[in-house]
């Protein structure tokens, strides 16, 4: 092996031919870019959807919070089925009449407001599930294009193997090599042979995966796109606070802030007046009844209710602080993932790549030449395989750290986006 490291470092880095033997071979089917995929995800969503009735949802209940108590009718019939004189109907009176319930303590008002900030809510949520759709489309893009790839590399290897595999029948006919080399070349084809039908199912499966969210078949994807290494944006200095993350953990705060509200308005007790008018049989006069009633809150005067609309506005408070405390250490170890994986794929796919595939050239040779044994020559395939493959590991990581990063920090919309 250290005749073919003496080699690499004589003949230098190829790196001219990086780029020929990494990429795919183009293709005539038009390339599906990563926009127009989640554009096309974005325009009919099961998930977008949801949060779309969620919000109408939401509006509907602002109506209903809106809405006065309906009145009540009353129709009473008094002194009916007795002895004497109040036998049958000969001495009833029948009261008909209306009964108007009237909400006191601001309790229609503290119904609204916790309506309005469920609206609010509702909103964000809509927001959220479309930076989802985003990351789950980006992601499956991301897998989809790596598995493409893996199958280039896993054709590349055959056809080395084959020609291993040729070469070393040649070198045994003539009576240069053992029969154990033509075996192992042998084990080595038939071990890129399944390498191919792992790679093609795992390709298939990835495609069938981004055409579900899209609604479209899928072909070629952008290996353009894929290979490119952008800078890694940092996070902004005011940190989480106006993420979507925020936003949403300060709308649950809100929401459990109205229903405080709306639970010590539900103490004070309603009134419900009724005015109604009374037949006297005997006489056949009709007069006027007026009546008010008022709940006596003996048992249960809503204290406990109130408690617990307080421990739920603390706890959505801890909630919110832990929520920021976690989106800010998410984003800081994203942002770490995707240096890391930018570092680890420009040395993969950059210096490191080209001299392991200078090296195979070079032990390819010597092997044909009979200089180089067929152990250094697997061992340099092996090492040209591993670092293809972990190039495009690394690309994989990068994108998918890169998508989970533009997650974590997307903006909430301003509240007069999310008024309704």
């Amino acid at each position: 092996m250290h005749r073919i490291i003496a080699a690499v470092m004589a003949a230098g880095v190829c790196a001219s031919s990086l780029q020929a033997q990494t990429s795919l071979s183009p293709s005539a089917e038009p390339v599906l870019t990563l926009a127009e995929a989640l554009a096309r995800a974005g325009a009919s969503s099961p998930f977008q959807e949801a949060a779309a009735a969620g919000v109408r949802a939401a509006e509907a209940q602002r109506r209903v919070a809106g809405l006065r108590p309906n009145p009540s009718i009353v129709v009473e019939t008094e002194n009916v089925a007795g002895t004497g004189i109040y036998q049958g109907l000969r001495s009833s009176e029948t009261t008909v009449g209306l009964a108007l319930p009237l909400e006191r303590g601001g309790k229609r008002g503290a119904r609204i407001a916790l309506a309005e900030a469920q609206i609010g809510r509702a909103g964000l949520q809509a927001d959220i599930a479309r930076a989802d759709l985003r990351l789950r489309v980006t992601q499956t893009y991301v897998v989809a294009v790596a598995a493409q790839r893996r199958i280039g590399i896993a054709r590349d290897q055959l056809d080395i193997a084959a020609e291993v595999l040729r070469v070393a029948s040649v070198r045994v006919r003539a009576g240069r090599a053992s029969p154990l080399e033509e075996q192992r070349a042998e084990v080595a084809r038939v071990a890129a042979d399944g390498a191919i039908e792992r790679a093609e199912r795992s390709a298939i499966v990835a495609s069938a995966n981004l055409a579900r969210l899209l609604g479209i078949l899928v072909g070629t994807l952008d290996d353009a796109w894929f290979q490119r290494v952008d800078p890694i944006r940092q996070s902004r200095a005011p940190g989480t606070a106006s993420t979507l993350t925020a936003a949403a953990a300060r709308a649950d705060l809100d929401t459990a802030t109205a229903q405080v509200r709306l639970a010590r308005s539900q103490r004070v007790p309603d009134l419900t007046l009724s005015a109604s008018a009374r037949r006297l049989e005997q006489t056949n006069d009709v007069a006027a009844v007026f009546g008010v009633s008022i709940p006596l809150t003996v048992f249960n005067g809503g204290r406990s209710a109130v408690a617990a609309a307080d421990a739920q506005r603390d706890q959505s408070d801890a909630l919110r602080r832990v929520a920021l405390l976690d989106a800010e250490q998410d984003i800081a170890g994203a942002q770490a993932d995707a240096a890391n994986a930018a570092t680890t794929a420009r040395n993969a796919a950059g210096p490191a790549l080209a001299a392991a595939q200078e090296a195979a050239r070079i032990a390819r040779i010597g092997y044909r030449e009979g200089k180089f044994g067929q152990l250094d020559l697997l061992d340099a395939e092996r090492t040209l395989l591993e670092t293809r493959t972990v190039a495009i590991d690394a690309l994989a990581a990068y994108h998918d750290a890169q998508a989970r990063l533009e997650r974590l920090t997307a903006d909430a919309p301003s509240p007069k986006d999310t008024d309704r």
